[in-house]
Protein backbone atom coordinates (compact mmCIF):
# COMPACT_ATOMS: atom_id res chain seq x y z
CA UNK A 1 0.00 0.00 0.00
CA UNK A 2 2.85 2.65 0.86
CA UNK A 3 4.57 1.91 -2.09
CA UNK A 4 1.80 1.97 -4.26
CA UNK A 5 2.51 -1.42 -5.94
CA UNK A 6 0.63 -4.20 -7.47
CA UNK A 7 -2.93 -3.89 -9.33
CA UNK A 8 -5.03 -3.76 -5.84
CA UNK A 9 -3.92 -1.00 -3.84
CA UNK A 10 -3.14 1.78 -6.71
CA UNK A 11 -6.97 0.91 -8.23
CA UNK A 12 -8.59 0.95 -4.76
CA UNK A 13 -7.00 4.27 -3.58
CA UNK A 14 -7.84 5.74 -7.11
CA UNK A 15 -11.42 4.51 -7.35
CA UNK A 16 -12.50 3.68 -3.51
CA UNK A 17 -16.56 3.97 -4.77
CA UNK A 18 -15.74 1.24 -6.99
CA UNK A 19 -15.49 -1.79 -4.48
CA UNK A 20 -16.45 0.07 -0.91
CA UNK A 21 -19.73 0.99 0.04
CA UNK A 22 -20.33 3.20 2.49
CA UNK A 23 -21.72 2.42 6.03
CA UNK A 24 -25.56 2.82 6.51
CA UNK A 25 -26.22 5.95 8.64
CA UNK A 26 -28.28 3.18 10.97
CA UNK A 27 -24.94 1.52 11.65
CA UNK A 28 -22.75 5.05 12.53
CA UNK A 29 -26.21 5.70 14.66
CA UNK A 30 -26.04 2.57 16.71
CA UNK A 31 -22.16 2.91 17.12
CA UNK A 32 -22.67 6.23 18.84
CA UNK A 33 -25.43 4.56 20.95
CA UNK A 34 -22.89 1.99 21.62
CA UNK A 35 -20.68 4.46 22.60
CA UNK A 36 -23.09 6.93 24.73
CA UNK A 37 -24.40 3.99 26.98
CA UNK A 38 -20.35 3.55 28.14
CA UNK A 39 -19.26 0.68 25.85
CA UNK A 40 -16.23 0.45 24.90
CA UNK A 41 -16.07 0.08 21.22
CA UNK A 42 -12.50 -1.62 19.95
CA UNK A 43 -11.97 -2.16 15.93
CA UNK A 44 -8.96 -4.90 15.39
CA UNK A 45 -8.42 -5.47 11.62
CA UNK A 46 -5.35 -8.22 9.96
CA UNK A 47 -5.46 -4.89 7.39
CA UNK A 48 -2.20 -2.45 7.62
CA UNK A 49 -2.85 1.20 9.86
CA UNK A 50 -2.74 2.80 6.51
CA UNK A 51 -4.70 0.87 4.13
CA UNK A 52 -7.16 0.69 7.31
CA UNK A 53 -7.03 4.06 7.24
CA UNK A 54 -8.42 4.60 3.61
CA UNK A 55 -10.89 2.10 3.78
CA UNK A 56 -12.56 3.45 7.10
CA UNK A 57 -12.02 7.41 5.93
CA UNK A 58 -14.50 5.70 2.61
CA UNK A 59 -17.04 3.87 4.55
CA UNK A 60 -17.44 5.81 7.67
CA UNK A 61 -16.07 9.26 7.30
CA UNK A 62 -12.87 11.05 8.10
CA UNK A 63 -13.92 11.16 11.98
CA UNK A 64 -13.97 7.33 11.90
CA UNK A 65 -11.41 7.25 14.87
CA UNK A 66 -13.83 9.38 17.15
CA UNK A 67 -16.41 6.56 16.65
CA UNK A 68 -14.33 3.85 18.40
CA UNK A 69 -12.01 3.65 21.49
CA UNK A 70 -8.83 1.15 20.65
CA UNK A 71 -8.29 0.79 17.17
CA UNK A 72 -5.56 -2.71 16.20
CA UNK A 73 -4.62 -2.76 12.85
CA UNK A 74 -2.06 -5.48 11.54
CA UNK A 75 -3.83 -7.79 14.25
CA UNK A 76 -2.73 -10.79 11.55
CA UNK A 77 -5.84 -13.03 12.99
CA UNK A 78 -6.03 -15.82 13.94
CA UNK A 79 -3.05 -15.40 15.59
CA UNK A 80 -4.22 -12.35 17.52
CA UNK A 81 -5.72 -14.44 19.98
CA UNK A 82 -4.01 -17.55 20.64
CA UNK A 83 -0.58 -15.98 20.59
CA UNK A 84 1.01 -14.48 23.58
CA UNK A 85 2.37 -11.50 24.63
CA UNK A 86 5.97 -12.58 24.03
CA UNK A 87 4.88 -14.05 21.17
CA UNK A 88 3.22 -11.23 19.70
CA UNK A 89 3.50 -7.43 21.45
CA UNK A 90 1.57 -4.88 20.63
CA UNK A 91 3.44 -1.90 19.05
CA UNK A 92 2.91 2.01 18.46
CA UNK A 93 2.76 3.57 15.11
CA UNK A 94 4.24 6.87 14.09
CA UNK A 95 3.41 7.53 10.55
CA UNK A 96 2.12 4.31 9.92
CA UNK A 97 5.44 2.82 11.12
CA UNK A 98 5.24 -0.03 13.70
CA UNK A 99 7.75 1.35 16.40
CA UNK A 100 8.57 -0.26 19.76
CA UNK A 101 7.32 -3.08 21.23
CA UNK A 102 5.34 -2.23 24.22
CA UNK A 103 5.64 -4.30 27.63
CA UNK A 104 2.11 -4.22 28.21
CA UNK A 105 -1.20 -1.17 27.34
CA UNK A 106 -1.77 1.15 29.52
CA UNK A 107 -4.07 3.43 27.89
CA UNK A 108 -6.72 3.38 25.01
CA UNK A 109 -5.71 4.60 21.41
CA UNK A 110 -3.95 3.10 17.89
CA UNK A 111 -1.93 0.02 18.00
CA UNK A 112 -0.51 -2.55 15.67
CA UNK A 113 -0.34 -6.10 16.07
CA UNK A 114 -0.67 -7.31 19.38
CA UNK A 115 -2.20 -9.82 21.41
CA UNK A 116 -6.06 -11.03 22.84
CA UNK A 117 -4.07 -11.34 26.14
CA UNK A 118 -2.76 -7.98 27.18
CA UNK A 119 -5.63 -6.09 25.50
CA UNK A 120 -8.22 -7.31 28.04
CA UNK A 121 -6.02 -6.55 30.71
CA UNK A 122 -6.50 -3.02 29.27
CA UNK A 123 -10.34 -3.45 29.34
CA UNK A 124 -10.28 -4.45 32.77
CA UNK A 125 -8.38 -1.13 33.66
CA UNK A 126 -11.11 0.50 31.72
CA UNK A 127 -14.02 -1.04 32.81
CA UNK A 128 -12.75 -1.29 36.77
CA UNK A 129 -14.29 -5.09 36.23
CA UNK A 130 -12.50 -8.42 36.86
CA UNK A 131 -14.28 -10.27 34.47
CA UNK A 132 -15.42 -7.66 31.34
CA UNK A 133 -17.69 -9.05 29.14
CA UNK A 134 -16.65 -8.84 25.20
CA UNK A 135 -18.86 -9.12 22.05
CA UNK A 136 -16.95 -9.71 19.35
CA UNK A 137 -18.16 -9.63 15.81
CA UNK A 138 -16.56 -10.77 12.51
CA UNK A 139 -17.77 -12.23 9.13
CA UNK A 140 -14.77 -15.12 8.98
CA UNK A 141 -14.96 -18.36 10.95
CA UNK A 142 -11.62 -19.19 10.86
CA UNK A 143 -10.14 -15.84 11.43
CA UNK A 144 -12.94 -14.63 13.93
CA UNK A 145 -15.20 -16.46 15.38
CA UNK A 146 -13.55 -19.59 16.29
CA UNK A 147 -10.18 -17.72 17.82
CA UNK A 148 -12.21 -15.46 20.24
CA UNK A 149 -14.67 -17.96 21.06
CA UNK A 150 -11.66 -20.40 21.52
CA UNK A 151 -9.24 -18.71 22.78
CA UNK A 152 -10.77 -15.65 24.46
CA UNK A 153 -13.71 -17.01 25.86
CA UNK A 154 -15.86 -13.68 24.09
CA UNK A 155 -19.47 -13.62 22.79
CA UNK A 156 -19.49 -13.92 19.10
CA UNK A 157 -21.83 -12.20 16.58
CA UNK A 158 -21.35 -14.03 13.01
CA UNK A 159 -21.95 -11.66 10.11
CA UNK A 160 -22.88 -14.04 7.55
CA UNK A 161 -23.91 -13.06 4.17
CA UNK A 162 -25.64 -16.14 3.23
CA UNK A 163 -28.55 -15.48 4.94
CA UNK A 164 -29.53 -13.14 2.81
CA UNK A 165 -29.72 -15.68 0.54
CA UNK A 166 -33.17 -16.21 1.37
CA UNK A 167 -34.44 -12.55 0.10
CA UNK A 168 -34.96 -13.11 -3.16
CA UNK A 169 -36.73 -10.21 -5.48
CA UNK A 170 -39.89 -11.11 -7.13
CA UNK A 171 -41.20 -8.56 -9.30
CA UNK A 172 -44.45 -7.29 -7.86
CA UNK A 173 -47.83 -7.84 -10.28
CA UNK A 174 -50.75 -5.24 -10.16
CA UNK A 175 -54.20 -5.14 -12.08
CA UNK A 176 -52.98 -2.61 -14.95
CA UNK A 177 -50.65 -4.74 -16.26
CA UNK A 178 -50.94 -6.16 -19.67
CA UNK A 179 -51.02 -10.04 -20.06
CA UNK A 180 -48.22 -10.26 -22.02
CA UNK A 181 -46.43 -8.51 -18.72
CA UNK A 182 -47.74 -10.82 -16.59
CA UNK A 183 -46.82 -14.29 -18.38
CA UNK A 184 -43.30 -13.14 -18.51
CA UNK A 185 -42.88 -12.41 -14.66
CA UNK A 186 -44.61 -16.17 -14.53
CA UNK A 187 -42.00 -17.83 -16.57
CA UNK A 188 -39.01 -16.13 -15.22
CA UNK A 189 -37.32 -17.18 -12.55
CA UNK A 190 -35.79 -14.69 -10.23
CA UNK A 191 -31.76 -15.04 -10.45
CA UNK A 192 -30.59 -16.86 -7.00
CA UNK A 193 -28.12 -13.88 -5.33
CA UNK A 194 -24.63 -14.08 -5.95
CA UNK A 195 -23.84 -15.80 -2.57
CA UNK A 196 -26.41 -18.70 -3.45
CA UNK A 197 -23.81 -20.90 -5.26
CA UNK A 198 -24.84 -22.93 -8.31
CA UNK A 199 -21.95 -25.29 -7.60
CA UNK A 200 -21.84 -25.97 -3.78
CA UNK A 201 -25.78 -25.60 -3.62
CA UNK A 202 -26.77 -24.46 0.19
CA UNK A 203 -24.50 -23.19 2.62
CA UNK A 204 -26.58 -24.98 5.29
CA UNK A 205 -27.59 -27.99 4.20
CA UNK A 206 -26.66 -30.74 2.05
CA UNK A 207 -28.55 -33.94 0.77
CA UNK A 208 -26.70 -37.20 1.16
CA UNK A 209 -27.91 -40.17 -1.88
CA UNK A 210 -30.29 -42.75 -0.22
CA UNK A 211 -28.79 -46.88 -0.37
CA UNK A 212 -31.42 -48.15 -3.41
CA UNK A 213 -34.07 -46.76 -2.94
CA UNK A 214 -33.78 -45.19 0.12
CA UNK A 215 -34.86 -41.52 0.21
CA UNK A 216 -32.09 -38.29 0.69
CA UNK A 217 -30.95 -38.13 4.26
CA UNK A 218 -30.64 -34.04 4.71
CA UNK A 219 -27.80 -33.11 6.53
CA UNK A 220 -26.48 -30.27 8.31
CA UNK A 221 -23.38 -29.07 6.60
CA UNK A 222 -19.65 -28.46 8.31
CA UNK A 223 -19.91 -25.00 8.10
CA UNK A 224 -23.64 -25.07 9.89
CA UNK A 225 -22.70 -27.08 12.28
CA UNK A 226 -19.48 -24.40 13.15
CA UNK A 227 -21.68 -22.13 13.34
CA UNK A 228 -23.89 -22.92 15.83
CA UNK A 229 -21.31 -24.22 17.63
CA UNK A 230 -19.11 -20.88 18.07
CA UNK A 231 -21.53 -18.30 17.10
CA UNK A 232 -23.58 -16.72 19.95
CA UNK A 233 -25.67 -15.69 17.90
CA UNK A 234 -25.45 -14.85 13.74
CA UNK A 235 -27.23 -11.87 11.12
CA UNK A 236 -26.94 -11.43 7.62
CA UNK A 237 -25.22 -7.46 8.45
CA UNK A 238 -25.11 -5.16 10.93
CA UNK A 239 -27.80 -3.36 9.74
CA UNK A 240 -30.29 -5.87 11.21
CA UNK A 241 -29.71 -5.15 14.54
CA UNK A 242 -28.89 -1.59 14.53
CA UNK A 243 -33.00 0.07 14.65
CA UNK A 244 -33.42 -2.85 17.97
CA UNK A 245 -33.13 -1.16 21.43
CA UNK A 246 -29.26 -1.45 23.18
CA UNK A 247 -31.57 -4.38 25.74
CA UNK A 248 -33.00 -6.23 23.23
CA UNK A 249 -32.22 -9.78 24.51
CA UNK A 250 -31.44 -12.00 21.59
CA UNK A 251 -31.87 -15.79 21.74
CA UNK A 252 -28.40 -17.74 21.68
CA UNK A 253 -27.62 -20.91 19.63
CA UNK A 254 -26.94 -22.21 22.55
CA UNK A 255 -30.45 -21.40 24.69
CA UNK A 256 -31.70 -25.03 23.54
CA UNK A 257 -30.71 -28.04 21.27
CA UNK A 258 -32.23 -26.35 17.91
CA UNK A 259 -29.63 -25.37 15.64
CA UNK A 260 -31.54 -22.84 14.36
CA UNK A 261 -32.48 -20.55 17.61
CA UNK A 262 -29.53 -18.07 17.17
CA UNK A 263 -30.16 -16.93 13.59
CA UNK A 264 -31.92 -13.35 13.88
CA UNK A 265 -33.85 -12.48 12.31
CA UNK A 266 -34.95 -15.69 11.21
CA UNK A 267 -33.30 -19.68 10.70
CA UNK A 268 -32.71 -19.76 6.63
CA UNK A 269 -35.41 -20.97 5.22
CA UNK A 270 -32.85 -24.70 4.51
CA UNK A 271 -33.09 -25.63 8.27
CA UNK A 272 -37.26 -25.02 8.57
CA UNK A 273 -38.72 -28.00 7.22
CA UNK A 274 -38.56 -30.53 9.25
CA UNK A 275 -35.63 -29.32 11.41
CA UNK A 276 -35.53 -32.21 14.03
CA UNK A 277 -35.15 -35.05 11.47
CA UNK A 278 -31.67 -33.09 10.16
CA UNK A 279 -28.59 -35.02 11.30
CA UNK A 280 -25.41 -33.30 11.74
CA UNK A 281 -22.96 -34.78 8.99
Amino acid sequence: FLEDCGMYFPEVKSHPDKYLQRCPESVKKWLKQLKSAGKILLLITSSHSDYCRLVCEYIIGNDFEEYFDIVITNALKPGFFSHTPNQRPFRTLENDEEQEALLSLDKPGWYSQGNAIQLYELLKKMTGKLDPKVVYFGDSMHSDIFPAHHYSNWETVFILEELLGDKVIVPAETESEPLEKKGKYEEDQPEAPYFVSKQWGSFFVDKLPGLENAEETLVHTWSCKCTSTYSTIAIPSLEAIADLPLDYRFTRFSSNSSATAGYYPSPPRALLPNEELVTMK
